[in-house]
């Protein structure tokens, strides 16, 4: 990754460990926001947008309470479509879950993520999973 240019994270889950340990795998790419349901990440990215201050990716559980992660998703995307982000200029969603069923993958994908991680979630998989993205370069994440 271009050390001058660190990842902006937003980790969203209701789950208070696995909030905790995604942000710690997650910070040692950037700055870390965390949201503990998809309303409150929702106004999240709203308010980072609002500040130019855009998040680079967000992780996103699927299942919570009061939004889950899809309801958070769509929200997410129509927000972007109001304000004329598209493409490659709309942020990067990587789901995370406990549901490893087709349905919930391709639903993901289908709705706009552009990731997905299957709980536990390891370091590897968020390293892989940005890399995949375009959000690491292949020598980032790498201890020496």
């Amino acid at each position: 990754m271009n050390r001058e240019k660190r990842l902006r994270a937003l980790v969203v889950d209701d789950d208070l460990i696995g909030r905790l340990l995604l942000t710690k795998m997650v910070a040692r790419y950037g700055h870390v926001d965390v949201a503990v349901d998809g309303a409150e990440a929702v106004q999240a990215f709203i308010m980072a947008l609002d500040a130019r201050e855009p998040y680079d990716v967000i992780f996103l559980d699927i299942v919570m309470p009061v939004l889950d992660g899809h309801g958070a998703l769509a929200r997410i995307r129509a927000t972007e479509e109001s304000r004329g982000i598209f493409g490659h200029s709309q942020v990067t969603v990587i789901m995370i879950t406990a549901l490893d069923d087709s349905r919930n993958v391709i639903g993901s994908f289908r709705e706009g993520a552009e990731g997905y991680i299957v709980k536990p979630v390891s370091p590897e998989a968020v390293t892989s999973q940005l890399r995949q993205c375009g959000l690491l370069g292949p020598a980032d994440g790498e201890t020496a």
